[in-house]
């Protein structure tokens, strides 16, 4: 699994390379692709097949619930893209790199996400070059399935194969995970990465001896974040969740902490380092939009109110618009009461949960796909503590209500994934999808009667306004949060609001009551802005 991890991460660098280098573009993505595959194959054939589990002491309740779930996710990852990150920047970022043929600092308002770190979207940019964003969505539910069997190797560290598969139940039934599951999100591979950072941990912290074994984990779980980083800085708090638990550990400061804690660290920013170098470089900024015009973080007296802080969490864990399960809320109280009783590595998974909650309550957007990693890490606790309950009937009313919620995870999901199914099988054009399903009042945009497919040509170039979601522009653009002197242009559309006073004597040609956009043009004539 550390070996998967770790090419998939030199695999997006590589792509990183070519986007640097000015090469990005897909024969030479296709041709690094296939023989970057053929050669992980054959340099990995063996740790590919480690993974083995005993079917017959597995309930098989639990893997119908796994491969039901699987199936629905894979219905909704099988459709076009509907999610609005996705759509903002996560699948447009790379489309518009892959048109310029190089990965570049995009100025403006709008795609300030540009600098950041991408690790994952190098993978959705080598899909949409090969294929399109299917690829992209279906990589993103790899990640997830991933996650699960990280989950699962997690937590036979502790428990037998029957509650270790009770752990992955726990956390696939999670109604953010089935959605994050059928999207071109990244919030699934940040948290295999953050997985596989703390099964490291985990294994450096059960070797006593100073071993060259135990440095290896402990190298190992730095590259796993620095990773996770890569894929999301919001993960750079999770840096100082571990570089809290290496001190815990040792349960003294000296020399030999100090050292640790220098090296954890500076591991793990190496493995992100070029993306800060780029950012720097570009916006003198390692860590741009964070703190820019943009993205400002405030503190204020009234965010430590009690009420305010127990509020959060209640919303949280009962009332988040991607739910997840209640499960986590019932052993919530029972892990704090018998948090004392628990052995060294499990505490260190509580305290990781809950300073990761900390962290969550603080950060501005109060998703509940943030604390994915961490719900990752809690499910393997609640699974250790339904196996030690002693009450045969309060441990099977346990499992009944884990059981119940699976199933109800897949009827809710399966409801809000069936529109998908139509298109899948091709009983329904791609074209009549996104007309019905794309949300035009919220930022999307889709060439819904085909007047620009027909009308603009690849010579043609339209300056937008008021636009949102640019990926599914499929005509050469330009948008206003970016536009600079000198940009040519002989088409003006506007999405969100009106045409600017400066072109006002452009001629409506076009509107679309639908998607609300209306197409001017100056007889055709190119225009330089």
């Amino acid at each position: 699994m550390f070996s998967i991890a770790i090419l998939i991460g030199v695999y997006s660098y590589l792509i990183f390379s070519l986007g640097l280098l000015g090469l990005l573009n897909q024969k030479l993505i296709f041709i690094f692709t296939t023989f970057f595959i053929f050669s992980a194959l054959l340099f990995s054939r063996r740790k590919f097949l480690r993974f083995k589990f005993n079917l017959v002491k597995i309930p098989k309740i639990f893997l119908i619930i796994l491969v039901v779930q699987a199936l629905v996710n894979l219905a909704g990852a099988l459709g076009p893209e509907l999610g609005f990150d996705a759509l903002w920047y996560h699948l447009t970022l790379p489309k518009l790199f892959l048109s310029l043929h190089k990965i570049v600092h995009i100025p403006g308002d709008l795609l300030y996400y540009s600098d950041m770190p991408k690790l994952a979207e190098m993978l959705y940019a080598s899909s949409i070059s090969i294929y399109s964003e299917i690829i992209a969505k279906l990589i993103h539910f790899s990640f997830g399935i991933l996650t699960l069997v990280a989950i699962y190797k997690l937590a036979r560290k502790f428990l037998d194969e029957r509650f270790s598969i009770l752990a992955v139940v726990i956390f696939y039934s999670n109604l953010v995970v089935g959605w994050q599951s059928t999207t071109a999100y990244i919030d699934l591979a940040r948290t295999f990465f953050e997985v596989m950072a703390f099964w490291g941990f985990m294994n450096w912290m059960e070797i006593k001896t100073n071993t060259s074994a135990k440095r290896g984990w402990f190298i190992e779980s730095a590259v796993m974040l620095g990773l996770a980083i890569a894929t999301k800085l919001l993960s750079i708090g999770s840096l100082f969740i571990f570089l809290l638990l290496i001190i815990i550990s040792y349960r003294k400061l000296d020399k030999t902490v100090i050292y640790n804690v220098f090296l954890y660290l500076c591991i793990s920013l190496y493995v992100v380092m070029p993306w800060f170098l780029f950012s720097f470089l570009n916006t003198g900024n390692p860590i741009y939009p964070i703190f820019s015009d943009f993205v400002k973080g405030h503190f204020e007296l009234g965010i430590l109110n009690p009420v305010l802080i127990l509020k959060s969490f209640w919303i949280l864990f009962t009332k988040s618009s991607d739910p997840i399960t209640p499960i986590y809320l019932i052993f919530l109280p029972l892990i704090f009461l018998f948090f004392n009783k628990l052995n060294s590595q499990m505490r260190s998974i509580v305290i990781y949960f809950f300073l990761s909650l900390v962290i969550w309550y603080f950060f501005p957007a109060k998703d509940s796909r943030y604390m994915l990693p961490a719900l990752a890490s809690l499910s393997v606790v609640i699974a250790y503590f339904i196996k030690n309950i002693h009450d045969k009937v309060i441990r099977d009313l346990a499992l009944v209500i884990i059981i119940f919620v699976g199933f109800s995870s897949i009827l809710y999901r399966g409801v809000a994934n069936v529109r998908y199914l139509p298109v899948v099988f091709g009983s329904e054009t791609k074209e009549h999808f996104l007309t019905n399903n794309l949300n035009f009042n919220y930022g999307d945009f889709y060439d819904t009667d085909g007047y620009f497919k027909k009308h603009i040509n690849s010579s043609d170039k339209v300056l937008l306004y008021g636009f949102h979601n640019l990926y599914y522009v499929i005509f050469p653009f330009v948008d206003s949060s970016y536009v600079k002197k000198g940009d040519e242009f002989n088409y003006i559309a506007v999405q969100a609001g009106v045409l600017p006073d400066r072109f006002k004597f452009w001629k409506l040609i076009y509107s679309n009551p639908k998607t609300h956009v209306k197409l001017y043009s100056f007889g055709g004539q190119k225009w330089i802005y």
